[in-house]
């Protein structure tokens, strides 16, 4: 269903977002990822090295307009079009209300809201011209109930569950699919931890967030598949 799509992954340079590249890419997707870190290039090298030649490496910050618009036009350039963008890069960390400072406030809205805007916008005219498209973001459980000691994370996540939402009902005349995968605990880096800890044994792991993500941008051009909210049987949650 994906062989000859092209997709952009953001925040591709470990855990969910390379693990989301390389099943993309056993899909037969032609592939720019996209890092904040010079690791980029070495996680498109390790993923060239595994045989996946249509692998695009581009360093960028996100939050930036200027650096997004180059990631686009770069991607265009390579491979012609623009038919999938996964946005899945974010930060996140806890900290009462009271501890979080003005800046941290201000660059985790850049990353985790403000990206998520500016790499949509930028995709957006070349899904338009070909009346096909899917932008699928890496949410979190969070944007649907509230923790504490997350304020500012889950502000952002209430914020992008909006955005996507909004821009679902405004694209869908143009053929173009947006959706959110909300995961609960998986053992990755988030908030600076460290993945593959005994703790984290039976937490999601970062192959079921690659597969939910490949599963709804495989789904018939028919189908929309608005949200995917994913736990493992370890966490206990709020039911909504």
């Amino acid at each position: 269903m994906l062989n000859k799509q092209v997709a952009i992954v953001t925040g591709a340079s470990r855990g969910i977002g390379k693990e989301i590249a390389q099943q993309l890419l056993e899909e037969e997707v032609k592939l720019t990822i996209v890092g904040s870190s010079d690791g980029i290039k070495e996680t498109g090298q390790q993923l060239r090295d595994l045989g996946f030649q249509d692998v695009l490496a581009i360093q960028a910050d996100i939050s930036k307009e200027s650096d997004v618009i180059r990631v686009v036009e770069e991607t265009i350039a390579a491979y012609g079009k623009i038919d999938l963008l996964v946005n899945n890069a974010g930060i996140g960390f806890f900290k009462s209300t009271e501890e979080v400072t003005e800046e941290e406030w201000s660059r985790i809205f850049e990353v985790n809201v403000q990206g998520v805007f500016l790499c949509s916008k930028a995709v957006l005219p070349h899904m338009k011209k070909q009346k096909f498209g899917t932008i699928i973001t890496i949410s979190s459980d969070v944007a649907r109930y509230t923790i504490s000691n997350a304020s500012a994370y889950v502000a952002t996540k209430y914020a992008v569950q909006g955005f996507c939402g909004s821009l679902a009902q405004e694209v869908r005349e143009h053929g173009i699919r947006v959706g959110t995968v909300n995961p609960g605990m998986v053992d990755t880096y988030f908030a600076n931890s460290t993945q593959g800890i005994p703790e984290k044994e039976d937490w999601l792991k970062v192959t079921d967030i690659a597969s939910a993500v490949v599963y709804m941008a495989s789904a018939p051009k028919h189908m929309m598949i608005d949200e995917m909210i994913l736990h493992p049987f370890a966490q206990d949650y709020p039911i909504a």
